[in-house]
């Protein structure tokens, strides 16, 4: 059979170039003109086709040679093309670099491998924000690899300017290949990401409207008429569509007179599953019925079989585990017999917990989170008999999680992958045939209708009743507290503010600390020896040539544009005693010591205060014409709010100096709207090293900017003001090695932080705005008195009511690894259902915190 299939197949030097950034709104920006289009992934991963379904309205699809087999990719891609109706266009979005491929296999599963197969035209996504002519022979190189590799086109990204993608363009000229469209520099279309890569667009209420701003983007940058010209000169692929019915004929057998009802664990916590598996089940006479662990009371009625997926348990752990009535619902389907498969998140949820949060217990293991990647492709032998496969059966599969589970098998194991044992194959009903199929392996039923005829058997054959669990049943969809959105209360401001407060003030002995914002409770060793090592050198004065070097070559300025402090605190009084305002602003909520600073000057202070309902967004404009001295912090204390460069640099005019805290940068990976290398009159960035490396009692940090005001304060700066141990320090961390490790330490942070916000929000106490900073500013004003609650129960959190701005209702809580997060979010779960009052015995509670385990470890805990 011979089918017309226009198609097109978007590609990338390499993985960060915008591909998915492009697809998806190629395919929103063809979808709004009109024309139906069909949105495929190469590769196994679930996330992108996500947001390709949201731009197409239809289910995104799956490519991979090494989970479906090569012969299957055509059937596919026109399945997918076809159905729920005729596409007029196929839009792949690739993986990698274009010839990025299986380790060790030759660019096998590449996208120009998919892309060969499918016999479609590619049209390259460069980034070409730190390169132009270059860019041409990166292009030339990719045309040439492979001679029978058809790239039709380039699309340019992020161009700084005009100028800029012209450069680019006429370097091009010489390749043949034709640019297709330019996309400037813009961090609004961006998707956010997290430990795994994107976060998927079912967890993201913004989703949909972030992808019409991007369609709209795309259609004005990339002409749209010539990427359909290129698609429609694609020839005619032969083949059949996939059929899922055709492909479990062979497996065809006598079925139940009703479709027995599947229950497939969907929500925002189980987002992973290829399509074509309920559409496999679905042929198979059974019928998929999503359901939510987070908030549904328990599985669907007549539940018969049950499919959990991949997804994200430890971000809505929280959620998960106070949803008790659902995991005892499915714990007592589990025990009774029901066919059970569990892939990845699946495995985890059935576990007895995940980083100390309580699961369903159907498996006696227990999952925690490490900082190793495991992604990769696996081969899969069926080790005995099992609720997927017989013994001796081979498939292949992938994995892609952070976390571990203990014990990997209980001598019952799902698969060899790769010759080792891994997963669990139970018959937790003694039925004498496994019913229960557990593993991180991640299958795509389409390459093996087997697994989808062998489970849709058992779940004919399932007679047995499920139990009800006696469980307490909570309202359907009831949120754990009743709170409003941050910043939809008043803000209770005192008339004056304890500008000297700190978070050490918040804690006591007994109370697990979550009011300070340093990263580790001790240096790194290597960076604690070396502090000691200081030590024979004391009786010599110190000497700072060595890290105001440093400093400069870190921020590439020269050394006159440089200084080292005693910490930002230091800073600050320096700049106060250097400077001479007239009009002195300083932008609030924000850190307190600038102002405690220019007021112990003698200095008048304005205070703009930035409001909490639009998630405390600079308005460049709410600063008064008149001021000559501007200070905001950057990420901000307490807010986390992480200003864009652009706005800060429109504060900065003639006669007017800017100062931008920036003690919280190096916890933002890629330190994204970083001023420190910036070269602008009037401009002066404060950095601090003692929160991400644990020395907040050394003080370490620095000022770069403007040559005057540097030089101004250090004209008042002390002599020696910088011990040696501080300065070694100074130097130690800036260091490429250190950077990197400071790198690293940005995505534990991250990921850390995202299990404290998604967990608040399972309990609904939303955090305000999108921290980028080791903590978070949440409005408790429904809640109550919930600070001297929490340490009532042995949790101390910074108070609110320090920071001009705020009130008593808000709270500042450091991010901490996902096991301290997890005591914090079941507390203040017992707190919203007994009142701030109520709840454990402070003893008690105190001694169930453990403080001891309250500091951050070396290592990154998160899951896939």
């Amino acid at each position: 059979m011979v089918t017309r299939l226009p198609r097109i197949v978007i590609a990338a030097p390499a993985s960060g170039h915008g591909k998915t950034t492009v697809a998806t709104g190629l395919m929103a920006a063809l979808r709004l003109a009109g024309h139906r289009v069909s949105g495929h992934k190469v590769g196994p991963d679930y996330i992108d086709p996500g947001y390709h379904a949201l731009a197409t309205g239809r289910p995104g699809r799956n490519l991979d040679p090494h989970l479906v087999g090569e012969h299957r990719l055509v059937p596919l891609l026109l399945h997918g093309a076809a159905t729920p109706e005729p596409a007029d266009i196929a839009v792949v979005e690739g993986v990698m670099g274009l010839y990025d491929g299986a380790i060790g296999r030759d660019g096998f599963a590449s996208t120009a491998h998919v892309a060969g197969i499918l016999r479609a035209p590619i049209v390259l996504v460069v980034d070409i924000s730190s390169a132009s002519r270059t860019i041409a022979a990166v292009v030339h190189g990719l045309a040439t690899f492979e001679p029978e590799t058809r790239i039709a086109g380039v699309i340019l990204n992020k161009s700084g300017s005009a100028r800029h993608s012209g450069e680019v363009t006429s370097a091009l000229e010489a390749t043949g290949i034709p640019v297709l469209g330019v996309l400037n520099r813009d961090d609004g279309i961006s998707a956010p990401s997290r430990h795994l890569g994107l976060v998927p667009a079912q967890e993201r209420d913004d989703a949909r409207t972030g992808l019409d701003r991007l369609a709209g983007q795309i259609a004005a940058g990339v002409d749209l008429d010539e990427i359909l010209r290129i698609a429609w000169g694609a020839s005619d692929l032969d083949g059949q569509a996939w059929d899922p019915e055709r492909e479990l004929a062979g497996f065809s057998r006598p079925m139940s007179a009703v479709k027995p009802v599947v229950a497939v664990a969907g929500g925002r916590a189980f987002t992973f599953r290829y399509a074509e598996t309920d559409e496999l089940l679905r042929a198979a006479g059974l019928d998929p019925v999503v359901f939510d662990p987070v908030s549904d009371d328990a599985l669907p009625a007549g539940t018969r079989g049950i499919y959990l997926g991949g997804g994200f348990p430890e971000v809505h752990a929280a959620g998960l585990a106070a949803n008790e009535s659902m995991r005892a619902s499915l714990r007592a389907a589990v025990d009774a017999g029901v066919p059970t498969v569990a892939e990845c998140a699946g495995l985890l949820y059935l576990c007895r917990s995940v980083d100390g949060a309580d699961m369903v217990g159907a498996i006696e293991a227990s999952a925690a989170m490490t900082p190793k990647l495991t992604l990769s492709y696996r081969s899969a032998i069926s080790p005995a008999d099992t609720l997927l496969a017989p013994a001796g059966h081979r498939s292949t599969g992938h994995e892609f999680h952070r976390t571990t589970v203990d014990p990997v098998h209980d001598g019952r194991p799902a698969w060899l992958l790769d010759g080792v044992p891994a997963g669990f194959s139970i018959d937790p009903a003694g039925t004498g045939k496994p019913t229960l199929h557990a593993s991180y392996l991640h299958s795509h039923w389409a390459g093996y209708p087997l697994f989808a005829a062998n489970f849709a058997r058992a779940v004919h054959d399932f007679e047995g009743a499920v139990p009800v669990p006696a469980v307490p049943v909570r309202p359907t969809g009831s949120p754990v507290v009743p709170v409003a959105p941050a910043g939809t209360g008043p803000v209770v401001a005192a008339p004056e503010f304890d500008l000297h407060h700190h978070g050490d003030a918040d804690i006591a002995d007994g109370l697990v600390d979550l009011a300070v914002n340093v990263r580790v409770t001790a240096p790194p060793t290597w960076l604690a020896a070396l502090i000691a090592d200081t030590v024979v050198d004391l009786a010599h004065y110190p000497r700072p040539e060595a890290a105001s070097e440093a400093i400069a070559v870190r921020h590439q300025r020269p050394r006159s544009q440089v200084l080292p402090t005693s910490g930002g605190a230091e800073a600050f009084a320096l700049l106060a005693r250097a400077l001479h305002p007239r009009h002195a602003v300083v932008v609030h909520p924000q850190f307190t010591e600038p102002e405690a600073a220019l007021l112990a000057a003698g200095h008048t202070v304005d205070r703009v205060i930035l409001d909490p309902a639009d998630g405390f967004v600079l308005h460049a404009d709410r600063i008064p014409d008149q001021a000559d001295l501007v200070m905001i912090g950057n990420p901000t204390n307490p807010t986390g709010v992480l200003h864009p460069a652009a706005a800060l640099r429109s504060l900065v005019r003639p006669g007017r100096v800017v100062v931008i805290d920036e003690a919280f940068m190096d916890a933002v990976p890629g330190e994204s709207q970083s001023l420190a290398e910036a070269l602008v009159p009037g401009l002066v960035v404060l950095r601090s090293l003692t929160k991400t490396w644990g020395i907040a009692g050394l003080r370490a940090g620095y000022a770069v900017g403007d040559e005057s005001v540097i030089a101004a304060m250090a004209a008042q700066q002390p002599s020696w003001s910088v011990s040696t141990p501080a300065l070694a320090a100074i130097v130690a961390c800036l260091q490429p090695a250190a950077v990197a490790e400071g790198a690293a330490a940005t995505r534990i942070i991250a990921a850390h932080r995202r299990v404290l916000v998604d967990g608040l929000a399972e309990l609904g106490i939303p955090v305000t705005g999108s921290p980028s900073t080791p903590f978070v500013l949440v409005d408790t004003s429904r809640i109550g008195a919930v600070r001297d609650a929490l340490r009532g129960h042995g949790f101390a959190v910074r108070r609110g009511d320090t920071f001009p701005g705020l009130g008593s209702q808000w709270i500042r809580i450091a991010v901490r690894e996902p096991a301290v997060t997890r005591r914090l979010l079941e507390t203040l779960a017992t707190i919203a259902a007994t009142g701030a009052a109520g709840g454990a015995s402070p003893d008690r509670a105190r001694r169930s915190a453990r403080p001891d385990e309250a500091g951050w470890p070396a290592v990154h805990k998160v899951n896939g």
